[in-house]
């Protein structure tokens, strides 16, 4: 049984910071149609590249694209600014909001949805776990980008102008509870892309995840 805090169903007004984004549709033209809607979270602390994975995958698939720190309230961003962890009741509506948003994009008609969010704990994954509780046709996956310390370090120190400094990379990374063999054998919706390559090959990584989870959807609709 997953154990995660969580508010009633709501709508994704009522948890999206002032500045809410609301997800592009987008043309679903390379997505068969499928026993479910699917939601792919791509996940790993600060600089593992979530984003440009994710932007990748979108645009591959023609999937709805869901950028997580687009949704942080403005007070989790001046603590992160100041370089001041956040705990996990400044993560709580933050992490309802992203699910609540990758469900109204298929609710608006996405077949798929991807969302990037470092949830960095289980606990904060089995918050994303509840979607299929309101809508049953949706499954979610976890794409989880692992990186060490140097490489993580290294690129958020390239970054211009991100409000994510070096300090809060090594808070993430003691926060980090990377899902392990039991949560993955149990629960089989995390899949982990070791990103020390090249982009070309992360990108290929992930495809893959992608390209394996909707052709296992197509054999079960056939059989």
């Amino acid at each position: 049984m997953l154990q995660a805090y969580d508010q009633s169903h709501q709508s994704p007004l009522l948890y999206g910071p002032a500045t809410t984004m609301t997800p592009t549709k987008r043309p679903n033209t390379s997505i068969p149609n499928l026993n479910h809607h699917h939601i792919f979270i791509v996940t790993g602390p600060a600089g593992c590249g979530k984003s440009t994975v994710a932007k990748f995958l979108a645009d591959q698939f023609s999937l709805c694209y869901v950028e997580g720190d687009e949704y942080h309230p403005v007070s989790n961003i001046e603590k992160m600014k100041s370089g001041i962890p956040l705990n996990d009741a400044d993560r709580w509506d933050w992490l309802i909001a992203l699910r609540e948003q990758a469900l109204a994009a298929l609710d608006q008609g996405a077949k798929g949805v991807v969302v990037t969010c470092s949830a960095l704990k289980k606990k904060y994954r089995d918050v994303i776990r509840l979607a299929p509780l309101y809508d049953a046709d949706v499954v979610v996956h976890f794409i989880y980008l692992r990186a060490s310390e140097a490489t993580l370090l290294a690129r958020v120190k390239a970054r211009q102008g991100h409000y994510m400094k070096d300090s809060m990379v090594r808070s993430q990374i003691n926060s980090l509870e990377e899902p392990d063999e039991k949560e993955k054998d149990k629960l089989k919706d995390v899949h982990c892309i070791d990103v020390s390559g090249s982009v070309a090959e992360v990108q290929k990584l992930s495809m893959g995840v992608v390209n394996e989870v909707l052709a296992g959807d197509m054999a079960r609709k056939s059989s």
